[in-house]
This record gives structure tokens, C-alpha cells and sequence, in this order.
């Protein structure tokens, strides 16, 4: 999809624990820091509808398992949905520019993190949302 990026990303053993890169500031996808945050998806839960207007997302899952769905209305050419698993055993970014549709499913049997880095703060108007239903997409579907 124009503009979505799939970054791979390290993982690097270290005595203790591993890290876990996200994102610096030369990263394609990198436009500006406007806060970082975690979000909690639990096994089979999902949360959709979603579009910004202005933010850039940069989503990594450094703990279990999710799927990302993703459509962009804009076009007729554009009208696919896009699906991205991300977690620590397909260790990458998914970077997803405004204007994009998203929403996405906890798939692993534990809860999920997934962190945000924005680039630009929350602002409770800058975003729409749609209820699940109003995006005929099968979220049952393997």
C-alpha cells in the first residue's frame, strides 16, 4: 500500500535480556517525535476502525502476537485490505502514514504490546473512527 513501510528491525542477545530496536532518527518512516506509547491487546481482542489526519505511526510488538489490518478508502485502485503480523519472531516496524485505515488483533494466546512512536501528539479530534462492522473485513479468517 503507497506509503505503508515494513521495516525488519534488530533483536540483539545481551546478557540479562535482549533489546529490542525501534525507530532513530535517520529511519525511513522517521518525520518527527511526538510521544511514544504502549498499547495492551488481549488474545482474540480487537480494536478497529482507525484514521488519522495527521499522525505517522510507527508500531512494533516487542511481546506476543498481532495482526495488523490495513485499508486506504482514498482510490478505487487502493480498496484492498493489507494484513501485517507483527511480534518478536517477525521482528519489524510498520509504519502507517495519516489518512490510512487500520485496525488490529491480538493473535497471541497471552496479551500483546504494542508501542506507538508518533509524530505528533494525541489529539482526541485528529483521529476518526469507524465502528467494526462498517469495513467488511473477516477478522476470524487464519
Amino acid at each position: 500500500m503507497d506509503k505503508v513501510l515494513l521495516t525488519p528491525l534488530k533483536i540483539i542477545d545481551a546478557k540479562g535480556g535482549r533489546v529490542f530496536h525501534g525507530i532513530k532518527k535517520n529511519s525511513q518512516g522517521y518525520t518527527e517525535f511526538g510521544e511514544a506509547y504502549f498499547s495492551e491487546i488481549r488474545h482474540n481482542e480487537i480494536k478497529a476502525w482507525k484514521k488519522h489526519k495527521r499522525m505517522t505511526m510507527n508500531l512494533v510488538v516487542p511481546v506476543g502476537k498481532v495482526k495488523f489490518v490495513i485499508y486506504d478508502d482514498r482510490s478505487l485502485k487502493n480498496k484492498i485490505f493489507q494484513e501485517v503480523i507483527l511480534s518478536p519472531s517477525n521482528y519489524q516496524r510498520l509504519t502507517i502514514p495519516p489518512m490510512i485505515w487500520f485496525g488490529f488483533k491480538g493473535i497471541a494466546k497471552k496479551d500483546s504490546i504494542i508501542l506507538n512512536i508518533a509524530d505528533i501528539l494525541h489529539e482526541s479530534t485528529e483521529a476518526e473512527n469507524k465502528n467494526i462492522e462498517e469495513l467488511n473485513f473477516n477478522w476470524s479468517k487464519k
